[in-house]
């Protein structure tokens, strides 16, 4: 496949060829890490819960309509259990994209101020315990520890699922059970990711009174029709978040009318706006590095906010661990944020926000997978990167970050996803990745259930079209032959070949010979990325550490 796409801007040409592996019954995809056994118990509770990481959410569910969840179970659930989300004050953070990024920076940032910190995130890659993160270590609460509070306000939770005829939700009570350990671990502030929209979302019952303030990092096309259907309907649901009189910080950068839809409400709730993305604020991105193996990019980022809140920081040189400018972004957003907390009398240095900035992490964000890691999946001399990125947005973030941070690599892609994302989208957008060599087609589990799962034919479907409306042409290859006779026909055409359908595993040890082919022919460097959910990003460490 030659790419020649005037549409972004390319003047060279790059061979791809789509490749369909074929689904394993066998892998486990999400449920790659099993749980400790203490939790038993409290995951067969919750197993036992609707949950909508595994179905789906329903059409209009996130709106604040009659379609909407009822945020009035979540309420009683919290009256009964005491109302913890009062002992304690948070940072909200909704957003399409960015919102769990901005989460780790800004835990970060409080974390290295000395401040004990609670931050609720979701969904998790390892352990549900990832989901709820503790006092200044940030540690993920222990499993003795999750199972000790489980067990005492376990009764708690059966009495509001039987007001409740049995309708709470795994999210629901998840939320809850992390609200009511803030409190019990008599944390001094806690971040709060929204899981779906914001108005009506389990994590929107924090008052006011409560609320240090709320961030709404971007809004994009996700969760369409749970989120009504358009950009202004998902606009108006995340900005149920906002609450009367305390600040708002945008991430962005907005669409113009989008961005005219969360200030409007901000200015009806009496609310104070911060942006990251006022004209006085300049964030660059220097270059990238490494540092024990592990790369890094170097920015400098001056926010100089003279309106509703006089304030400025300039720091040079900060090494972010998260790459891309969109984590150039979400960090800016996290500065604010942290800047907004200044000004309501938190102590926090310009020497606490570089510390935090620059020792935050996340799983499966641009992760490059450490040799001992790539040795466990067989192939001892990859570069694998693990990125869950899964619409548009974040296919363009990561082709971006790709095309910068390894501006000379060849390039596999490894692809997975749920059957509710943009596809054709996602495809278009990883097609500009600048050394695209190869495109694995595979199928993962989502949330341990395969209901969600999106077939690598419909996949392949996608593939083709957005390689046709960029231009580009397949050629396929009749050799019926072994991969070792294919990979020999690669190499005689130099051009990429069809492979037998695989499982990501074999997906990755395939696409490894292949790059393995081409650096031996004289190219320095080759790369293969897994992506397109987080749950294909969770089965590859969960292989990992199965085979340790």
């Amino acid at each position: 496949m030659k790419i020649l796409s005037p549409l972004y801007k390319l003047n060279y040409p790059i061979d791809v060829k789509i490749l369909s592996p074929l689904y394993n019954p066998q892998h486990r995809g999400f449920c790659a890490f099993p749980e400790d056994p203490q939790l038993n118990e409290m995951m067969e509770f919750l197993e036992n819960l609707k949950n909508y990481e595994k179905v789906g959410v329903p059409k209009g569910a996130g709106t604040d309509s009659q379609l909407g969840f009822d945020l009035q179970r979540m309420k009683q659930l919290m009256h009964i259990l005491g109302n913890p989300q009062s002992n304690f004050k948070s940072v909200h953070i909704a957003g399409t994209k960015g919102k769990g990024s901005t989460a780790s920076y800004l835990s970060s940032i409080l974390r290295a101020a000395g401040y004990s910190v609670g931050c609720y995130t979701s969904p998790h890659i390892k352990t549900i315990r990832e989901r709820m993160t503790l006092g200044v270590s940030g540690e993920p609460v222990s499993s003795q520890g999750l199972n000790n509070h489980f067990q005492r306000i376990k009764a708690d939770i059966k009495k509001a699922l039987q007001l409740e005829n049995m309708h709470l939700t795994h999210f629901e009570v998840l939320t809850a059970m992390a609200f009511s350990l803030f409190a019990q671990e008599n944390v001094d502030i806690a971040v709060i990711e929204a899981g779906l929209g914001g108005a009506r979302d389990a994590t929107n019952i924090i008052s006011s009174s409560d609320l240090t303030a709320s961030v709404i990092t971007s809004i994009g096309e996700e969760h369409m029709d749970a989120l009504g259907g358009s950009l202004e309907s998902i606009a108006e649901a995340k900005s149920g978040i906002i609450k009367d009189g305390r600040p708002l910080i945008l991430g962005g950068p907005f669409h113009p009318h989008i961005e005219q839809i969360l200030r409007d409400k901000a200015l009806c709730m009496s609310s104070p706006i911060m942006s990251a993305s006022d004209h006085g604020n300049k964030s660059i991105l220097k270059g990238f590095n490494y540092l024990h193996g592990q790369p890094y990019q170097s920015c400098d980022i001056l926010l100089n906010i003279d309106k509703d809140f006089p304030l400025f920081i300039e720091l040079l040189d900060v090494k972010l661990q998260m790459l891309g400018s969109h984590q150039l972004q979400n960090a800016a957003t996290a500065i604010c944020t942290a800047l907004c907390l200044c000004s309501q009398g938190w102590k926090i240095s310009s020497k606490s926000i570089r510390a935090g900035l620059e020792s935050a992490y996340l799983l499966g964000r641009s992760q490059i997978l450490r040799s001992a890691g790539a040795k466990r999946l067989g192939v001892p001399d990859a570069t694998i990167m693990l990125d869950g990125a899964h619409t548009k947005d974040s296919a363009r973030a990561l082709a971006d970050t790709v095309n910068m941070a390894f501006p000379a690599a060849k390039v596999i892609l490894v692809v997975a996803m749920a059957n509710d994302k943009d596809h054709l989208g996602f495809a278009e957008e990883l097609l500009s990745v600048r050394g695209l060599k190869a495109v694995f087609l595979s199928e993962v589990n989502i949330a341990g259930d395969r209901s969600r799962t999106v077939s690598a034919s419909l996949l392949r479907e996608s593939w083709t079209e957005a390689s046709r409306k960029m231009g580009i042409d397949i050629h396929e290859n009749s050799n019926n032959g072994g991969l070792r006779e294919s990979l020999q026909s690669s190499v005689v055409r130099n051009r990429t070949i069809t492979l037998h359908k695989e499982e990501v595993m074999a997906s990755i040890r395939a696409g490894n010979e292949i790059l393995n082919r081409m650096v031996g022919d004289g190219d320095p460097f080759g790369i293969i990325i897994v992506t397109g959910s987080l749950h294909i990003v969770s089965s590859v460490l969960g292989y990992c550490q199965d085979n340790s």
